[in-house]
């Protein structure tokens, strides 16, 4: 195996994504562990970043998701310091981060996005309501984990959650996005190959942080219930989408909503999967037969491709 030198796990750090990365970054290091690496936890939020240089760590296991860790900041950090690491560069972390930005470069390439408003403090509310149709999604455009999310079924809520997410400061601008009822699907892609498609059906409302991280009862299908033809077409899409904010060869994954026609539309990308028990690269990449510590592997191999 390659010797990697001594790695840093970062996780942790500052985002309201700070639990579910250290739960991520801890099986990460017990992965590395197994396979021999001499990998160490470091969180940004305990000790300074330019302390990997000072404590000798050779390369850096980026799972910070969330603000700071998945936008290209700490991406720009790690280069300054000339420390390789995992994940995509601070372009594509950029964009990835900002689905109102990712939507509009895939909309320019003709690639299929939901029909989206970016909101204001001077929108017409009532009018946005009957444009996009009543279930609909309000959602901040730069945050992860589905924070800030809220399913609007009423009459006049759209004005509302949005002065509740104004009020709490969320990252970029903040959109509504129209309900799709068709399902909810991801698909996991690596150095330019997509993992199988994973159908999600929660058992709420919509595929929340609670359905995400805390619950046991979310449905997962993998292989999900696509016609292979689909199938291809999601996989496709899924690179396409990732290639176009400069995913290169790294690891990520692209979200996807179907209507009630079945057309597929691409929802985001995130170019920093989670990596806990209930995340999703790890469920498609074990039916593509890649064991967790094997993919973990694969994902520290990336941080030369940067």
């Amino acid at each position: 195996m390659q010797d990697f030198g001594k790695v840093a796990v970062l996780m942790g750090g500052f985002s309201s994504e700070r639990e579910v990365s250290l739960d991520s970054g801890n099986a990460i290091l017990t992965a590395l562990k197994s396979k021999g690496v001499d990998a160490h936890a470091f969180d940004p939020a305990e000790t300074e970043l330019f302390e990997l240089k000072n404590q000798g760590f050779d390369i850096a296991f980026n799972t910070l998701h969330g603000s700071y860790g998945e936008d290209g900041t700490v991406q720009g950090a790690l280069e300054a310091l000339a420390i390789p690491y995992t994940g995509c560069g601070v372009l594509a972390s950029a964009i990835g981060m900002d689905k109102y930005r990712s939507k509009l470069l895939w909309q320019a390439l003709n690639l299929p996005v939901p029909p989206f408003v970016i909101l204001t403090d001077t929108s017409d509310f009532t009018a946005v309501e009957a444009q996009l149709g009543l279930p609909m999604f309000i959602k901040p455009a730069a945050e992860g984990s589905s924070v800030g999310v809220y399913k609007i079924k009423t009459v006049g809520e759209l004005q509302q959650k949005y002065q509740e997410l104004r009020d709490q400061h969320m990252h970029g601008e903040i959109m509504a996005e129209k309900f799709m009822s068709g399902g909810e699907y991801t698909c996991g892609v690596i150095y330019r190959k997509a993992f199988p498609s994973i159908k999600i059906i929660p058992q709420n409302e919509f595929y929340d942080y609670e359905a995400k991280y805390n619950r046991d009862d979310t449905i997962y299908l993998c292989p999900s219930d696509l016609i292979p033809a689909d199938e291809q077409l999601m996989r496709d899409l899924a690179l396409k989408a990732f290639e176009a904010i400069g995913g290169g060869n790294n690891c990520g994954r692209v979200d996807f909503l179907r209507d009630a026609d079945g057309k597929i539309y691409i929802l985001e990308a995130n170019t920093l999967p989670g990596m806990t028990s209930h995340s999703l690269i790890p469920k498609s990449a074990q039916v593509a037969g890649v064991a967790f510590a094997d993919l973990c592997i694969d994902i520290l191999k990336t941080a030369y491709e940067v």
